[in-house]
C-alpha cells in the first residue's frame, strides 16, 4: 500500500509532523493517512514516537511543525485539545489506566453526561445502562463498585468498555490495550474492535504483541527513532521482517537466554495465606533460578507476592530466607533482607515520575551513601551512573525526569533502583508490560546476568510465551491456590493449552 492512494475515504491526515522536547526529537517529519473503517497498527520500539504522535492526534500536545487534520461531516478540521477531539468522535484508550479511581464504574461511564430525572441524576437509569455495558463485555462486576476496589486488569477492561458509551465514534486509539488482559478478555476486545470496524469506525492499534497485530489489524505503520519507516498490509509483512524494521536487528529467539544450574535454596515459603486472595501457598527458590508464576485475573499471584514483600498483610505461613525464618512487615525490611520487588504498576508504585533518574535509582539506598543526614553527592552520581548503565537506560542525562522516559526505560530505572541494594532475590511482577520487543530482550538479558551472579528471580507474567520461555520452573495458580507446578524438563514439551487448563481449574 502507498500512503496517499484513494483519499476519498481518508478520515485522518498527518502531514509532516515534528515534535521536539528539550534534548529530544520525539517526532521528525512524520506523514500518514488513516481511512474510514481501517484498523491500523502503529509499531516501534519504546521511544519511537508512538505515544507522542497519539498525544498530537488527541490535541494534548501541539506539533512544532506540520499539521494533523481529520474529516468531520465533510470538512477538514484541527482538534486543538482532547475535549474538542472527543466532541468530534476521537477517543483514546491509553496504556496507563486513566479513570477516576474513587468513583463507581457507572459514574465513570457517564462522567459529565449523567442521565437526568428532572433536576436530579437518574441513578437507576445510569446503573441499568451501565449493567448493559458490563454484560456486553462479560465483566462480572457491580456497576456500583468503586474503581479503586477492582484488580488492575478489570480497571483496564472498564476503561476499554467506557468507549462504547459514546454515540458518535469516528476514530479510536488503543494504546497497549491487552497488556493486562487475560486471553478471554482479549477476545472480547477484538470482538468490540470488529464491531467498530463494521460501523466504519477507524482504529489505531498500538501493541508490542505482534501476533495480535496479525490477528486484528489491516495495515501497519512502523516508526523508528521518531521517524516514519513504512506502511504496509499486515498480510504482506512477515513477523521477522516487521521486527527488523522496528529494531534494525534480527531477533530470532527473544526468550533465548543462558540458564544456570540451580544452586542452594535461598527462599522457602510454607502455608502462606491471607483472608481472601491466596491460601496455603508453598514453594522454594534457588540461586541462579527463574521461577515463573502464571494465573488468570484473580488468581492471587500479585497479592501473594505483595504480602511476601510486606506491602500487604498475611494471616499465616512461614518465610525462610537462607535457612532462617523471617517476619517481613514492610518493603524496607524486605530490601534489608535481600528481597527486591518490581511492582506491576511502575508508574504508581515503582518510580517517582517528576524526579530525575539519579534520584530514582538511589531512592531505596540513600542510607548507604549518607552520614549524619548529609548525602554524599559524588557517590549519588557515581551509583546512578553505574546502575543506569548496568541496565542500559537510554537517556541524554541522569538529570532527565523519569516521566519523560519511554516505558521500557522507566522499567529499567526501577530495576536499577532495586539493584542498588544488591538483593539476592528479585520479584518481577509483569516486568515487560507496555515494553517493546527490543527493550524486552534487554530486560531478559538483565535477568540472564542476574542469575549468572547467583541471584534468584521470581517472574510473574500474564503473557504465557514469556513465562514459559524464561522460567526454569513454572507454578500455576487459580483462585488463590497452586494448581500445578512444572519443572524445566516438562516446560520443554508443555503447550499453552496445558497451562491454561490448570489456570482455569476451579479449586475448592
Amino acid at each position: 500500500m502507498n500512503e496517499g492512494d484513494d483519499l476519498d475515504d481518508v478520515i485522518l491526515k498527518i502531514d509532516h509532523v515534528s515534535k521536539f522536547y528539550p534534548g529530544v526529537t520525539a517526532l521528525n517529519d512524520v506523514s500518514m493517512e488513516i481511512r474510514k473503517g481501517e484498523v491500523r497498527a502503529l509499531v516501534g520500539e519504546n521511544g519511537a514516537g508512538k505515544s507522542t504522535l497519539i498525544k498530537c492526534i488527541m490535541g494534548v500536545e501541539k506539533p512544532n511543525a506540520g499539521m494533523i487534520r481529520m474529516q468531520y461531516n465533510g470538512e477538514w478540521i484541527v482538534n486543538n485539545d482532547a475535549l474538542e477531539a472527543q466532541s468530534h468522535g476521537v477517543f483514546a484508550n491509553y496504556q496507563n489506566v486513566n479513570i477516576a479511581p474513587d468513583l463507581s464504574i457507572a459514574e465513570n461511564y457517564f462522567l459529565g453526561r449523567q442521565p437526568q430525572n428532572g433536576l436530579f441524576v437518574d441513578w437507576k437509569k445510569m446503573r441499568e445502562e451501565s449493567q448493559k455495558i458490563i454484560d456486553k463485555f462479560e465483566m462480572n462486576v457491580d456497576p456500583k463498585a468503586k474503581i479503586r476496589e477492582l484488580p488492575l486488569a478489570m480497571q483496564a477492561m472498564v476503561t476499554i468498555s467506557k468507549i462504547s458509551v459514546n454515540d458518535d465514534i469516528r476514530l479510536v486509539i488503543f494504546d497497549e490495550p491487552t497488556a493486562l488482559l487475560e486471553n478471554e478478555k482479549v477476545e472480547i476486545l477484538f470482538r468490540f474492535i470488529r464491531e467498530l470496524k463494521e460501523r466504519g469506525v477507524s482504529i489505531i492499534y498500538i501493541s508490542h504483541r505482534l501476533e495480535e497485530i496479525a490477528s486484528i489489524c489491516d495495515t501497519v505503520t512502523v516508526l523508528k527513532d521518531g521517524t516514519y519507516v513504512t506502511t504496509g498490509n499486515v498480510a504482506d509483512i512477515q513477523k521477522d521482517e516487521l521486527i527488523h524494521l522496528m529494531v534494525g536487528r534480527e531477533m530470532s529467539d527473544i526468550y533465548k537466554i543462558d540458564h544456570q544450574k540451580p544452586g542452594e535454596e535461598i527462599l522457602k515459603v510454607e502455608g502462606f495465606s491471607d483472608s481472601e486472595h491466596f491460601r496455603d501457598i508453598s514453594f522454594t527458590l534457588h540461586r541462579g533460578e527463574i521461577l515463573g508464576f502464571f494465573g488468570l485475573v484473580g488468581a492471587g499471584r500479585s497479592e501473594m507476592m505483595r504480602a511476601l514483600n510486606g506491602v500487604e498483610k498475611h494471616l499465616c505461613g512461614k518465610v525462610i530466607l537462607k535457612g532462617k525464618p523471617v517476619h517481613i512487615k514492610n518493603p524496607t525490611q524486605a530490601l534489608s533482607c535481600g528481597i527486591g520487588f518490581l511492582t506491576e504498576d511502575r508508574r504508581s508504585d515503582g518510580c517517582a515520575l517528576q524526579l530525575p533518574i539519579k534520584t530514582n535509582i538511589n531512592m531505596n539506598s540513600y542510607d548507604m551513601i549518607s552520614k549524619l543526614g548529609w548525602i554524599n553527592l559524588k557517590q549519588e552520581t557515581a551509583r546512578a551512573d553505574k546502575y543506569s548503565k548496568s541496565v542500559n537506560v537510554k537517556t541524554p542525562s541522569l538529570n532527565q525526569l523519569v516521566g519523560n522516559l519511554s516505558g521500557g526505560n522507566q522499567q529499567k530505572v526501577v530495576i536499577g533502583k532495586l539493584l542498588c541494594r544488591q538483593p539476592d532475590i528479585l520479584i518481577f511482577d509483569e516486568p515487560t508490560v507496555g515494553v517493546d520487543v527490543g527493550a524486552k530482550q534487554e530486560i531478559y538479558k538483565i535477568m540472564e546476568s542476574l542469575i549468572a551472579q547467583g541471584r534468584g528471580i521470581i517472574l510473574i507474567s500474564s503473557y504465557l510465551p514469556e513465562v514459559m520461555g524464561l522460567g526454569d520452573r513454572l507454578i500455576v495458580m487459580s483462585q488463590g491456590r497452586i494448581t500445578a507446578e512444572f519443572d524445566h524438563e516438562a516446560l520443554q514439551t508443555l503447550t499453552e493449552e496445558d497451562v491454561l487448563k490448570k489456570a482455569s481449574f476451579e479449586s475448592r
